[in-house]
C-alpha cells in the first residue's frame, strides 16, 4: 500500500492507492467470516435463473438428427419430418423448457432443413453462416443498448454444432469439408458419424482415422474437450482421441434381459444405444451434456462471439489504441468518428451545393437559350404574319378594284339597255301613227 498527501478537504487529505500486483499481503483470519459461501451463492443464483443451451444440427436429410436429439434428452420433441424437395437450405429453430431435479434448461434445437438435397450445393453453407452471425449480431445489439437487460435476454447464440457425417466408410464429402471450414471460427463443431451401425467395426475404425486425417489436412478446427481442469483432464483427453463419435439414435425401448433399454431391432440381432461396445452415444452424452456443457457456453462467448464482436467493432471504426499505441477510450473513438462523419457530411454538403449551383447555372443557360429560340421563332412568325397580311390586303384591294370595275360595267350595260328600250318604244309609236294616217 502507498499513501499520497492531497491538498483537498480534511477527509480527503490521505488517499490510499493500491497498485495491481504490488503490495498485496496475505493475512490470517482470526475467525470465520463467511465469504467461503460465495460458490454456494453463485450456484443458488444460477439455479434460480436457469440455464440455456443451443444446439445446431447440421447434416443431410435422413441421417437421424431429430431421433438423436430425442434420444439425448430422453424425450419426444415435436417436429415434422423434412422432405428432399426443398429448393434451398432453411434453418428451423425450436425452443423447449426442460426440468431435471431443480435445474431448468431452456433448450433450443436448430436443424438445417434441405441441407445437401440440391443439385448445386455450392452455397449450401451460406444460410447456416448467416444464421449464426444473426444471433451474434442480436446479442451485440443488446449489449450496445443504453438500457440492457442481459440477465433476462434469451441468448440464442449457438453453443454446439453437431455435424452429422453420412456413414459411407470412405471419406468426407466436399460439402462436409467446405461447410465445416466455414463454420469452425463461428461455432464449436463436434463431428459425429450418424447411423454408425450401417458399417462394420473395422470399417468404422478406418473411417474415423480417415475423417481425422482429412480434417487436419484441410485445416478444419473442431472443438477439443478442455484438459486444463484437473478434474476432467483425464476423461476429456481420452474422449478427444475418440472423435468423431459414432452414434446411433433410437426412441424405441426393447426388453433385454430384465431391463428395458433403448435399442434398434434387426433381423440379425439388436443394437443397444447405451452400450459402449455398440456405439459412442454414451460418450457423446457425457461429453456434451454432463461434463462440458458449461465450457461450450463459455467458449462460445469468450472465443467465437468475441471474435465476431471485435471484427464488427473494427469495421465500425472503433479501436483500443491510437496510432502511437496509447490507450484510446470508447468516447474518444466516438468523438473521432463523429468529427470524421461531420467532416465527410460537410464535404458532401459542399459538393452537393456546388453541384446544385452548377446545375442551376446550366439550367439557366438552357432556359436562356430556349428563350432566345422562342424570340427568334416569334419574330419569324410575326414577319410571316405581316407578309401574309400584306398579301391578303393586296389581294383584297385587287378584288375591290375588280368589284368596282364590274359594278361600273354593269351600270354602263344597264344604261345602254335602258336607252335601247326607249329608242325601240319611240319607233313603235311612230309606226302606229303612220298606219292610222
Amino acid at each position: 500500500m502507498e499513501a499520497e498527501a492531497n491538498s483537498g478537504s480534511p477527509e480527503d487529505s490521505w488517499a490510499f492507492i493500491q497498485r495491481p500486483g504490488e503490495g498485496c499481503r496475505t493475512v490470517p483470519l482470526a475467525g470465520h467470516v463467511g465469504f467461503d459461501s460465495l460458490p454456494d451463492q453463485l450456484v443458488n443464483k444460477s439455479v434460480s435463473q436457469g440455464f440455456c443451451f443451443n444446439i445446431l444440427c447440421v447434416g443431410e436429410t435422413g441421417l437421424g438428427k431429430s431421433t438423436l436429439m430425442d434420444t439425448l434428452f430422453n424425450t419426444k420433441f415435436e417436429g415434422e419430418p423434412a422432405t428432399h424437395t426443398q429448393p434451398g437450405v432453411q434453418l428451423r429453430s425450436s425452443t423447449y423448457d426442460l426440468q431435471e431435479s431443480n435445474v431448468g434448461l431452456k433448450l433450443t434445437i436448430v436443424s438445417t432443413v434441405g441441407f445437401g438435397d440440391q443439385i448445386n450445393k455450392e452455397d449450401s453453407y451460406k444460410p447456416i453462416v448467416e444464421f449464426i452471425d444473426a444471433q451474434f449480431e442480436a446479442y451485440l445489439q443488446e449489449e450496445l443498448k443504453i438500457r440492457r437487460v442481459l440477465h433476462t435476454y434469451h441468448d440464442s447464440r449457438i453453443h454446439a454444432c453437431l455435424y452429422f457425417i453420412a456413414p459411407t466408410g470412405h471419406s468426407l464429402k466436399s460439402l462436409d469439408l467446405v461447410t465445416m471450414k466455414k463454420l469452425d471460427s463461428k461455432v464449436n463443431i463436434i463431428p459425429i458419424i450418424a447411423k454408425s451401425d450401417a458399417i462394420s467395426k473395422s470399417e468404422l475404425t478406418k473411417f474415423k482415422i480417415k475423417i481425422t486425417s482429412e480434417l487436419v489436412s484441410n485445416g478444419v478446427q473442431i472443438y477439443q474437450f478442455p484438459t486444463d481442469d484437473e478434474s476432467v483432464a483425464e476423461i476429456n483427453g481420452t474422449m478427444n482421441a475418440h472423435l468423431p463419435f459414432a452414434v446411433i439414435g433410437s426412441t424405441e425401448e426393447l426388453k433385454i434381459g430384465n431391463k428395458m433399454m433403448k435399442a434398434r431391432q434387426y433381423p440379425w440381432g439388436t443394437v443397444q444405444v447405451e452400450n459402449e461396445a455398440h456405439c459412442d452415444f454414451v460418450k457423446l452424452r457425457e461429453m456434451l451434456i454432463r461434463v462440458n456443457m458449461e465450457d461450450l457456453r463459455e467458449q462460445t462467448h469468450s472465443r467465437h462471439y468475441e471474435l465476431y464482436r471485435r471484427c464488427k467493432l473494427e469495421e465500425m471504426g472503433f479501436k483500443d489504441t491510437d496510432p502511437d499505441s496509447k490507450p484510446f477510450s470508447l468516447q474518444e473513438t466516438y468523438e473521432a468518428k463523429r468529427n470524421e462523419f461531420l467532416g465527410e457530411l460537410q464535404k458532401k454538403e459542399e459538393e452537393m451545393r456546388q453541384m446544385f449551383v452548377q446545375r442551376v447555372k446550366e439550367k439557366e443557360a438552357e432556359l436562356k437559350e430556349a428563350e432566345k429560340e422562342l424570340h427568334e421563332k416569334f419574330d419569324r412568325l410575326k414577319k410571316l404574319h405581316q407578309d401574309e397580311k400584306k398579301k391578303l390586303e393586296d389581294k383584297k384591294k385587287s378584288l375591290d378594284d375588280e368589284v368596282n370595275a364590274f359594278k361600273q360595267r354593269k351600270t354602263a350595260a344597264e344604261l345602254l339597255q335602258s336607252q335601247g328600250s326607249q329608242a325601240g318604244g319611240s319607233q313603235t309609236l311612230k309606226r302606229d301613227k303612220e298606219k292610222k294616217n
